[in-house]
């Protein structure tokens, strides 16, 4: 078949593939597979996570989320700042934008390599709960920021274990069936944290997660009374900035803002996926 452009992306080191699908270039290949190959790193492009950009009738264009394994996502922050800016730099939407998710509609602003985004508003906030792991009992806190996640303050996070710690807490009894996302948080100051996330779907820690740090920042705020905005120092040493409204304990108007920058556009061949 005849070779499929593509752009690689980065949200503050959050890695996709992005695709223009709206001619529908690859509706004749098994995704799973297509995009369990070519997000292998070393073997192919490697990625977080694979982006379609395809046409609304709701908005400038609709997305689809596919985690590196294949897996489909309904919301992922530094991918959307990515598409966002994706679309407005390939003429699919302007500097103001909105797009079609399995979350809702998503509104948007691109500002040279920056773009900021409106997230949906997050549901089920739990603070401060106990979970059973092997080592004993650990205190969480969780919420739903488009996607499941938790959220661990700790004194430093240099030392933590995020691999193993998160993957247990990712399939812990408690978030089945789905699994959830897991967050590992410090203060570095007022109103900045720093950050590592074990991303369900990558099943490793990422550079970044755009809806890890919506949740961690949204937890600090109810925890710590911190106000808008919020700064996440993520593990590729970008900040991502959250802005939100907070009114008697009830979070709206979430932005995400962060770098989102074209690492590069180029073509993949058949040999890229088999």
């Amino acid at each position: 078949m005849n070779p499929i452009q593509f752009s690689k992306m980065s949200g503050s080191g959050n890695d996709f593939i992005i695709i223009d699908n709206r001619g529908r270039c690859v509706d004749d290949l098994d995704l799973s597979r297509f995009i369990t190959a070519v997000c292998r790193r070393k073997m192919s492009v490697g990625a977080d996570g694979l982006i379609l950009v395809e046409p609304s009738e709701k908005a400038d264009f609709r997305w689809r989320f596919y985690n590196s394994d294949g897996s489909r996502a309904e919301m992922c922050g530094n991918g959307a700042r990515c598409a966002a800016r994706f679309a407005f730099i390939n003429g699919i939407a302007g500097q103001n934008l909105t797009f079609e998710t399995d979350a809702g509609i998503v509104s948007g602003q691109v500002d040279a390599d920056r773009a900021k985004v409106k997230m949906p508003d997050p549901t089920d906030l739990r603070l401060d709960y106990s979970i059973e792991l092997a080592t004993g009992a650990l205190e969480v806190s969780s919420i739903n920021t488009g996607v499941p996640h938790v959220v661990i303050m700790r004194d430093t996070i240099d030392d933590v274990d995020v691999f193993d710690l998160g993957r247990e807490i990712r399939h812990h009894a408690t978030y089945a069936p789905a699994g959830t996302n897991v967050n590992f948080i410090s203060q570095r100051g007022s109103g900045e944290l720093a950050i590592r996330t074990y991303e369900r779907g990558v099943e490793d820690e990422t550079l970044a997660c755009g809806t890890g740090s919506i949740a961690s920042a949204l937890v600090s705020s109810a925890k710590l009374g911190w106000n808008s905005p919020i700064n996440l120092v993520t593990r590729s040493a970008e900040t991502l900035t959250i802005h939100f409204n907070e009114n008697d304990g009830l979070f709206s108007d979430v932005y995400l803002e962060g770098d989102a920058r074209i690492i590069y556009t180029a073509q993949l061949g058949e040999e890229a996926w088999i």
